[in-house]
């Protein structure tokens, strides 16, 4: 009955053993390979992805460590601008208290060179004054007087009328 079909076992047989021998073949020597350059293919795809991933991640840890650097640099910058604005702040300080004491001397060294000047003009005047007295009472009474008797008595009334004053 197969036989009206057109199958022949032996025919059969033979294209089966046939087919099974191709197929042994094709699995040996074109199934193995090709799976395997796929596999390797494959392998080396998970590796370039693996690398692409860590080239990120790196890329990530550098671009982060940059901007703590970034960051760190800003802060250091800043903190030298704060210490250059105290010295600067020092400087003027320290110039102004210097140009305010070397004010302060001028003033007393002038107020000592016055203080000195008018010691002496009245001095001047104290001497001239007694020496203006004893000639107009020489004058006046015709004869000599005890020349440091009067100025002993006109330096104590110079310092009288002085310490009135004062007083």
């Amino acid at each position: 009955m197969l036989e009206t079909l057109g199958i022949h076992f032996p025919s059969l047989a033979i294209f089966l053993v046939n087919f099974l021998l191709l197929l042994a073949l094709l699995y040996l020597f074109a199934y193995k390979p090709i799976l395997r350059l796929m596999d390797q293919r494959a392998d080396r795809i998970r590796e370039s992805l693996e690398a692409a991933d860590r080239a990120r991640e790196e890329a990530a840890s550098s671009q982060q460590a940059i901007q703590e650097q970034i960051t760190e640099a800003r802060r250091e910058g800043q903190r030298i601008m704060d210490q250059t604005r105290e010295a600067a702040d020092r400087f003027r300080t320290e110039e102004m208290d210097k140009a305010r004491q070397e004010a302060e001397a001028f003033v007393e060294r002038a107020r000592a060179d016055i203080q000195r000047e008018r010691d002496s003009a009245l001095e001047e005047v104290r001497a001239s004054f007694g020496d203006l007295a004893i000639t107009a009472a020489e004058r006046v009474i015709r004869r000599s007087l005890d020349r440091q008797a009067h100025e002993e008595l006109i330096t104590q009334v110079l310092e009288e009328g002085e310490s009135l004053r004062r007083g």
